[in-house]
């Protein structure tokens, strides 16, 4: 089965027939090609055709007679900030978004996927992360595409990775 949109929500489309869930990792929902099975075993192939697309909780993918087809993102490990003031708020958005890292904001709390050094990082810059498995759902919406600073390369892994490799001596 081929799916090029969405076709509604089922928070605002409730209904009495099976639904068969396709369950994604919350990267997962901004692929535009990606092939996968549902709960169910059904073949699903989805192919969004206009850049910007991406699947979110409750997406209905495809509905007959008899069932549905719904989107689920899965749980994660995710860090976690509690922000005191919007001040806290501001910085803390911008520190993580400087480094190039999905930023998700969920009931004023600003959540990201979990990686040990960036924990660390915001433990020792005063932030009192927690990690806690949730699921990540809405994504901040980037209006510039990702890039690097200098020859390090675009993510805290990158930078990390060579500044950790052998050198050629």
């Amino acid at each position: 089965m081929i799916i090029n949109e969405t076709i509604g929500n089922i928070a605002q489309n409730p209904t009495t027939k099976i639904v068969d869930y396709l369950d994604l990792e919350w990267y997962e929902s901004t692929k535009r090609i990606q092939r996968k099975k549902t709960r169910n075993g059904e073949d699903i192939a989805i192919k969004f055709l206009r850049e910007g697309q991406r699947l979110r909780e409750g997406d209905i993918l495809f509905e007959n007679e008899e069932k549905l087809i719904v989107v689920n993102i899965l749980e994660t490990e995710a860090i976690v900030i509690s922000p005191t003031s919007m001040l806290e708020m501001g910085t803390v958005c911008y520190e993580i978004g400087n480094k190039h890292i999905p930023l998700f904001i969920q009931e004023d709390k600003v959540l990201l996927p979990f990686e040990t050094p960036m924990y660390k990082w915001l433990e020792v810059s005063g932030y009192k992360p927690e990690k806690q498995l949730v699921k990540l759902l809405n994504l901040l919406k980037s209006n510039v595409e990702p890039h690097g600073h200098g020859s390090l390369g675009s993510s805290i892994f990158t930078k990390i990775l060579k500044m950790a490799a052998p050198k050629d001596e």
